[in-house]
C-alpha cells in the first residue's frame, strides 16, 4: 500500500450541508481510506492509497459536482463582476418591491406605484436564484436533500402560485442569508488569517558575501538571512551573529520581548525589535513553528467535539422532517402560502455551524495567546474534566535542579566524586544529569568517556569507566543490582530527602557505595497561583506524579497543598491514569511533553507546557502551551468551558428558533416573505455569540 495524505481547498464548501454531495462521492471512491472536512477553512483532508487512486481523479470527481478546487492564490474572475452586477439589479428590484409591499400593508399606499410586469419579476427570480438552483440540481443528481433544494422548491411553489413578488423576495433573502453565512464563517477564520499574515513574503539572504531579497518560498535550510530591526522574522533559525530583543508574543503569548544572542533560537512570525541579526535557517515553510501552529489550527475542526455528532445527526434528519411538515401543512390546511413558508424558514446551517464556528474562533484566538488546542474534541473533554495529574520535574518545578551537597563516603574528595559522577552521566539527557554535569563544569573536573552506558528508566544510570562498572541513581537502582546500603547511610539520605532534596547514590558494583549527591529543584511560584485557581474552578483532585521518593514528593505536595504519587516509573504513570479513568474520572495530564509523552497520550486530555520548537510535544499533546507558564493551564480550562458553553447556547438557539419558525409558518402566522427574511437570523446570532470567543476574554 502506498498511502498518501493531502489537503484540498474547495471553494464554496463552508458548511456540512454544502459538503453532503462531496461526502457521498468520496465514500464511493476506491482507495480513499480516511477523510475529514474543515468547513470553516473550506478544506478537505484526505488519506488515500495511490495504488488504487490518484489525487487528480479525486479532484475531477469533486469538480464534477460543481465545486472548484483552488490551487495557490485566489484569482479574480470576470464572472465575479457579472455576478455582482446581476445581484445588484436583483437587490434593487427586490428592495423596491419590498418597500411597496410594506407601504401597502401599512395603508400608506393604496395601489402599487411600480407596475413591474410579472415576466420581469420571474426573469429576475430565475437569474438571481441561479446559484441556488444550480446547487440544488447538482445535489439532487447525487441524491442529496439540501437546504438549497428545499429553497428551490419553495421559490418554485411561489412562482407556480403566481406570487412572483414573493418568489423574488425569497431569492433575495436566501442570497442575503448565503452572504451572511459566508461572512460569519470568514470572520471566524480571522484569527487564522492574522497568524498567516505574521510571515513576510520575502527575506534578505546572504550569499557569496552579497545580500539578495528573495521570495520566502526560495529559502533553503542552511541559508543565512539578515533580520533588520522592526521586521518580521520569516523562518525558524539559529542566531549566528548579533544580539537583539525579539517580540515572541505571536507565538508564545509572552508579553515582554526575549533577548537573543549567538546560538539562540528565533521563530517565524516573531518581530526583531532592535539590532541586526544574522540567522541560519533551520526550518522552512510548514515545518516552522508558526507553520505547524497554522496547520494545527486549521485542522482543529477535523477533531470533532462529541456534541458535533449530535448536530450532524440532527442535520441529517432535519430536512426530511421539514419536507414531511410541509406536506402535512398542505394536506391539512390546503394553504400553499403556509407550505412555502415552512420550506423557506427551515435552515439547519445555524445548528450545523454552532460547533465548528465556536471551535474555530476559540482555537484561532487561543493560538494567538500561545495556547494550541488541537480540536473541539479536546475542548469539550477539557470543559468536563475533574482530575488533573501533574508531572513534577520541569512542570511543577523549573526542571533546573542544582547540586547542593556532595558527600564522599569512601575516602575520595568531593571533586573526585563529582568527576566520576559527571563521567557516568556524560551521555545522559535526563534533567538530573544536567545538574551533575553543570557542577562538574563549575569544579573544572576532568571527565572520562564511559566505555559502556545504559539508562535505567526511573532509576538512574549504569556505566563502565576504566573497565569498572559504576551505578548512579536512586535506592531502587542499587536494589536492582543488589548493592547494599547501610542503615547509617540510609539515615543520612533520609535527612536530605525530608528537606525536599533528591539523592543520587554513587556506587561501584564490586566494592559498594562511594558517596552520594543531593540535588534540589525549585517550585515555580506561578504553579502555586495556578493550583489555587484550579481549585477555585472546582478541581477537587490534583495529583502530582513523580519518580522521586516519598519524602521528597511529600515535601513538595505539602507546600502546594495537593495529593501525590511517588516512586513512579513511566509505566506506573500510565497505570495511575488508567486507574482514575476506571473510576469514571475525566483525566487531564500536564507534563513537559517529552518525558511524559506516554502518559499525555493515555490521559483524556494531555497538556504539554513550554514546547516552543519541540516537535515531540506537539505530536504527543492534545493541548500545547507555547509559554512555560503554569498560569496558562487554568486559562486553557476557562477557554474550554467558555467554548462549550457557547456551543450549547448556539445549538439551543438554533433548534429553538427553527421549531418556533416552522410552527408559526405551518399555522399561517409567518408569510413566505418574512420566513425568507427570518431564516438568516440564526446564522447571525450564532456568529455574534461565537465572535465573543475571538475577544479572548480571560
Amino acid at each position: 500500500m502506498n498511502q498518501k495524505e493531502n489537503i484540498l481547498k474547495i471553494k464554496g464548501m463552508d458548511c456540512p450541508d454544502c459538503a453532503t454531495g462531496i461526502e457521498k462521492k468520496i465514500k464511493e471512491l476506491p482507495g480513499v481510506k480516511n477523510y475529514s472536512f474543515m468547513y470553516s477553512s473550506e478544506k478537505l483532508a484526505l488519506s488515500y492509497d495511490e495504488n488504487e487512486i490518484n489525487l487528480e481523479i479525486i479532484k475531477q470527481e469533486i469538480q464534477k459536482l460543481g465545486y472548484k478546487i483552488e490551487d495557490g492564490e485566489k484569482k479574480y474572475e470576470k464572472r465575479d463582476l457579472a455576478n455582482t452586477i446581476i445581484f445588484a439589479f436583483v437587490s434593487i428590484l427586490a428592495v423596491l418591491v419590498l418597500v411597496e409591499i410594506i407601504l401597502e400593508r401599512l395603508g400608506i399606499l393604496e395601489q402599487a406605484f411600480l407596475a413591474v410586469p410579472y415576466w420581469v419579476l420571474l426573469a429576475a427570480t430565475l437569474v438571481g436564484g441561479y446559484p441556488i438552483f444550480k446547487n440544488a440540481f447538482k445535489n439532487l443528481i447525487n441524491k442529496s436533500v439540501t437546504t438549497d433544494l428545499i429553497m428551490s422548491v419553495g421559490i418554485g411553489a411561489a412562482a407556480f402560485a403566481q406570487e412572483f413578488s414573493a418568489a423574488l423576495l425569497i431569492v433575495f433573502f436566501v442570497r442575503i442569508a448565503h452572504f451572511l453565512e459566508t461572512f460569519t464563517v470568514d470572520r471566524s477564520r480571522q484569527a487564522i488569517k492574522e497568524l498567516i499574515k505574521l510571515s513576510p513574503k520575502t527575506a534578505i539572504v546572504k550569499r557569496d558575501h552579497a545580500e539578495f531579497e528573495i521570495p520566502i518560498g526560495e529559502l533553503k535550510v542552511g541559508d543565512i538571512i539578515i533580520i533588520k530591526p522592526g521586521t518580521n522574522i520569516p523562518t525558524d533559525g539559529k542566531v549566528m551573529k548579533g544580539t537583539s530583543a525579539v517580540d515572541q508574543s505571536a507565538i508564545t503569548g509572552e508579553s515582554l520581548p526575549v533577548e537573543k544572542h549567538i546560538g539562540g533560537e528565533v521563530y517565524a512570525g516573531t518581530i526583531n525589535q532592535r539590532g541586526v541579526l544574522e540567522v541560519e535557517v533551520t526550518r522552512i515553510g510548514a515545518d516552522t513553528t508558526l507553520g505547524k501552529i497554522i496547520t494545527l489550527v486549521e485542522e482543529a475542526e477535523s477533531h470533532k467535539a462529541p456534541v458535533q455528532k449530535f448536530a450532524d445527526r440532527f442535520s441529517a434528519l432535519y430536512l426530511p422532517f421539514v419536507i414531511l411538515v410541509a406536506i402535512l401543512t398542505y394536506l391539512i390546511s390546503r394553504n400553499l402560502s403556509a407550505t412555502i413558508a415552512v420550506l423557506v424558514v427551515a435552515c439547519p446551517c445555524a445548528i450545523a455551524l454552532a460547533t465548528p464556528m465556536a471551535v474555530v474562533a476559540a482555537v484561532g484566538r487561543s493560538a494567538k495567546q500561545g495556547i494550541l488546542i488541537k480540536g473541539g474534541k479536546y475542548l469539550e473533554i477539557l470543559a468536563k474534566a475533574n482530575v488533573i495529574l501533574v508531572d513534577k520535574t520541569g512542570t511543577l518545578t523549573f526542571g533546573q535542579p542544582k547540586i547542593t551537597d556532595i558527600i564522599p563516603l569512601a575516602g575520595q574528595s568531593e571533586k573526585e566524586i563529582i568527576a566520576l559522577a559527571g563521567s557516568i552521566e556524560k551521555y545522559s539527557e535526563h534533567i538530573l544529569s544536567k545538574a551533575v554535569l553543570d557542577k562538574a563544569k563549575d569544579e573544572q573536573a576532568t571527565l572520562i568517556d564511559p566505555e559502556k552506558f545504559k539508562v535505567e528508566a526511573g532509576m538512574g544510570v549504569i556505566a563502565t569507566i576504566n573497565h569498572e562498572d559504576f551505578v548512579l541513581g536512586n535506592k531502587k537502582l542499587l536494589d536492582e543490582y543488589k548493592i547494599e546500603i547501610s542503615k547509617s547511610i540510609l539515615e543520612q539520605i533520609k535527612t536530605f530527602e525530608v528537606a525536599g532534596k533528591t539523592v543520587l547514590i554513587l556506587a561501584k558494583k564490586t566494592s559498594g557505595i562511594l558517596g552520594f549527591l543531593a540535588v534540589q529543584d525549585v517550585i515555580r511560584q506561578e504553579a502555586k497561583e495556578a493550583i489555587k485557581e484550579l481549585k477555585r474552578l472546582g478541581f477537587k483532585k490534583i495529583i502530582m506524579l513523580t519518580g522521586d521518593n516519598k519524602h521528597i514528593a511529600e515535601a513538595i505536595a505539602k507546600e502546594l497543598d495537593i495529593e501525590y504519587r511517588a516512586e513512579l516509573l513511566p509505566h506506573d504513570k500510565i497505570a495511575v491514569v488508567e486507574e482514575l479513568q476506571k473510576q469514571s474520572y475525566t483525566v487531564v495530564m500536564v507534563g513537559d511533553g517529552v518525558n511524559d509523552a506516554p502518559a499525555l497520550t493515555k490521559a483524556d486530555v494531555g497538556i504539554a507546557m513550554g514546547i516552543t520548537g519541540t516537535d515531540v510535544a506537539l505530536e504527543a499533546a492534545d493541548i500545547a502551551l507555547m509559554k512555560d507558564d503554569w498560569r496558562e493551564v487554568p486559562q486553557a480550562i476557562k477557554i474550554a468551558r467558555r467554548t462549550f458553553s457557547t456551543i450549547k447556547q448556539n445549538m439551543a438557539f438554533g433548534i429553538g428558533f427553527d421549531i418556533i419558525g416552522i410552527s408559526l409558518a405551518a399555522f399561517g402566522f409567518l408569510p413566505p416573505i418574512l420566513a425568507a427574511a427570518a431564516q438568516s437570523l440564526p446564522d447571525v446570532a450564532v456568529f455574534l455569540n461565537s465572535a465573543k470567543l475571538l475577544k479572548g476574554k480571560k
